[in-house]
């Protein structure tokens, strides 16, 4: 097992990543909105607590190594003023250029105001799959391996129709791209500072075009659009998968979209399809989204009206 060294998590990280991610459900950055929901404080970016996963997977390994895939469960909330560490624990070995991890993240520390915990509790948790030895073409060929194993897409179980605003096939998009300033920023925040993304000479050597965008700021464009637009702002992330297919160069128009495929009334939860796009339509990220909606904004507008 390997644990980063404990960070206190500040509102300055929430609001730096929201900026970052374009993602300011006031969640994460409003304190007086979140004292009045059932977290009682504001709350980290799920995509936050990644990139912090991502560091550590990168200080873990002499030479960079790739993330190509993650699930990410948060069964707890992470709060502002708590101390984390990242966690990997080494799962048996896919092949001889994969990596595959146990992801967490762990709160170590209280923040204050909060009732101290008599052990450390898991606020994240997933798996995670790195290419070692990463290169433009091996990315591809794994790519095409997986294609090849690809069934048929799984049928939702049957769920609710409508609920609240939301209904069964609703979607949202949103274009942007990133540039140097954002790999700043990104890496001064969470210090993930993984050459493919800040070395543009050894991205090159490795056969990328240039350096590449990391992958929680992809899976970012996501957490912007279902925590301001769809289903909106006050949702809560609970559950996300992630899959690179292909790389994304900087300054390159990305499309996200995600897209309602569930709805279960009975929990306020609701599942999406997830996917991030290439200026030239190929698809560069692709998942599935868990999100719970009991805090809705205009849910509890119109409770009040």
């Amino acid at each position: 097992m390997k644990a980063s060294r404990p960070r206190v998590l500040t509102q300055e990280d929430f609001d730096r990543f929201a900026s970052l991610s374009r993602d300011d459900n006031p969640i994460h950055c409003d304190p007086a909105f979140a004292s009045t929901t059932h977290f009682g404080a504001t709350v980290a970016h799920g995509m936050f607590l990644f990139s912090l996963l991502c560091a550590q997977m990168q200080r873990s390994n002499p030479r960079p190594v790739l993330p190509v895939a993650q699930t990410l469960m948060f069964p707890r909330p992470t709060f502002v003023g708590d101390g984390v560490a990242a966690v990997l624990v080494l799962n048996e070995t896919p092949g001889r250029d994969r990596i595959a991890l146990e992801t967490s993240i762990r709160c170590v520390q209280r923040g204050r105001n909060r009732a101290p915990a008599s052990d450390e509790q898991v606020t994240a948790q997933g798996d995670a799959v790195l290419l070692v030895d990463a290169s433009a073409e091996l990315l591809a060929e794994v790519q095409r391996q997986e294609a090849g194993e690809v069934g048929h897409p799984a049928v939702q179980p049957a769920g609710d129709r409508t609920l609240y605003h939301l209904s069964v096939g609703q979607e949202a998009s949103a274009i942007r791209s990133f540039s140097a300033g954002d790999i700043d920023e990104y890496v001064a925040l969470t210090d993930d500072g993984n050459a493919f993304y800040t070395d543009p000479v050894f991205a090159h050597s490795r056969g990328f075009e240039g350096t590449i965008v990391p992958l929680p700021l992809l899976a970012g464009m996501f957490s912007d659009l279902l925590g301001t637009r769809l289903p909106g702002r006050g949702t809560g992330w609970m559950k996300q998968s992630l899959r690179l297919r292909s790389p994304a160069r900087l300054g390159e128009l990305l499309t996200a979209s995600v897209r309602i495929v569930r709805l279960r009334g009975d929990k306020d939860l609701v599942n999406l399809a997830t996917v991030v796009t290439g200026g030239d339509g190929r698809v560069v990220l692709a998942g599935e989204a868990l999100v719970l909606v009991r805090n809705l904004e205009d849910k509890r507008s119109l409770a009040a009206a």
